[in-house]
């Protein structure tokens, strides 16, 4: 399992848009996600230890900035073939578990994650009303093992930053986490 850092936010990208299958039962798309004051795309998935280290601060965020107008998405683009764990299903049954409040969907065909850069789970992407990229960083100093409960909240405080300001901290702290499992091509 190789573990990698996300790049640097590229200020001002545009949010790929996207249709894809979720938990639910629904299709979902960007702008079905998306809040009155941004959007927050986390790439994730079942097995990698840093998204399991987090999965309740992820959904405890989610909760809070819905409050705040941001929507929330989670993207499952591993290879399911070689990582069983992370099969639909089993999205279906940790979305249950954890009571996740946002759409848990499935990115089959890996295109979603290609067109965001995506590199790692978690990796995080932090968009403002207008979908255009402001955070691209770290939930926050967990590593493999949650940090200890009063460390500083990098991805709410930015996302919140994000609805008041419509910019991201000019500071950010990468994220870190198991690579993407590509399919092989």
């Amino acid at each position: 399992m190789a573990s990698l850092e996300t790049p640097v936010c590229d200020f001002g990208s545009p949010a790929p848009d996207f249709s894809l299958p979720g938990v639910d039962g629904k299709t979902w798309t960007r702008d079905d996600c998306k809040g009155e004051r941004g959007l927050l795309v986390m790439f994730i998935c079942n097995h990698c230890p840093y998204v399991q280290a987090v999965r309740d601060r992820i959904v405890r965020d989610a909760r809070e900035l819905a409050a705040l107008g941001i929507g929330c998405v989670a993207i499952m683009s591993n290879d399911v073939d070689d990582y069983p764990e992370d099969s639909f299903e089993n999205m279906q049954r940790v979305a249950a578990e954890f009571a996740f409040p946002f759409p848990y969907v499935l990115d089959e065909s890996q295109a979603v994650a290609r067109a965001y850069g995506a590199v790692c789970t978690p990796d995080f992407f932090g968009y403002d009303a207008n979908l255009w990229l402001q955070y691209r960083g770290r939930l926050d100093a967990s590593r493999k093992e949650a940090a200890p409960a009063e460390v500083r909240r990098d991805l709410f405080e930015a996302m919140k930053q994000i609805a008041e300001t419509g910019a991201g901290p000019a500071e950010q702290i990468p994220s870190m986490g198991c690579s993407i499992k590509w399919r092989a091509e």
